[in-house]
This record gives structure tokens, sequence and C-alpha cells, in this order.
């Protein structure tokens, strides 16, 4: 008999890389990771102007899935009362694996300090370090 092919299903995770790649992969996610790291907590617009070139869709849809797996609260604060975005104790335990990454990606990249993104500035990893 033929073994018939079953898709596996969009969210089945069979390993923790794979479980960590959902959580804090892609384009937008560990740059929001990381520019959240700086600050105790930051409105949106704030976020945004970080990351000009993300769009408002991509920057709401990135944040509602980092509050969904735990890694980023939406918090109420201020007098008025406002809207911000901060790290959870979970979400903080990622900043290292991300400064290891930078530091990886720094000793195998040959951009310079023109070329490096600004909110790439802002982290630990020093560049002069390669």
């Amino acid at each position: 008999p033929t073994m018939r092919y079953i898709p596996r299903e969009e969210n089945e995770v069979h390993c923790p890389l794979e479980y960590g790649m959902k959580i804090f992969g892609g384009k937008w996610k560990p740059r929001i990771i990381c520019i959240l790291s700086t600050r105790d907590i930051m409105r949106y617009t704030e976020i945004k102007k970080e990351l000009s070139n993300l769009t408002d869709t991509a920057l709401s849809a990135s944040l509602k899935e980092l509050v969904t797996d735990g890694i980023v609260e939406k918090k109420v604060f201020g007098s008025p009362q406002r809207i911000g975005y901060c790290l959870t104790p979970k979400g903080k335990e990622v900043i290292p694996i991300l400064q290891d990454i930078c530091e990886w990606s720094g000793r195998h990249t040959s951009l310079d300090d023109v070329n490096t993104l600004p909110q790439c500035r802002r982290c630990d990893y020093i560049m002069s370090r390669r």
C-alpha cells in the first residue's frame, strides 16, 4: 500500500528550537524585544518610532503575538491612563540569547558602523568586540 502524506498542523512543534523560533523568530520580534529591553515600559508610538520601516499592521500583530506568548505584557499606566508595553520575566530571559546571536552575527558579517541599524547600537553587545 502507498503511504499517504499527512500535512503537519501549522501550530505543531516537534522540538524546543522550533518553539523558540516560533516565539521570538521572524524579522520584527527580536528587534521589538531588544527595544523593549532598554526601558521599563514603552508606548506603541515610541516602539514605532524606533522601527520606522515597520508598518502599523506588522507592529500590532507582532506585539499581539508577543503578548499571547507571554514575552511582552500590555500595561495601563500614568495619569491620564495610557497603554504601554514591557517585557515579562519570560521576555527578559530572551535578551541574553538575542545578544549571543548578535555577537555571533557580528563575528560573521563585514558591516561597518554606518550600515548598523540604530536599534542595534543600543544593544549591550559592542561592535568593537569583533
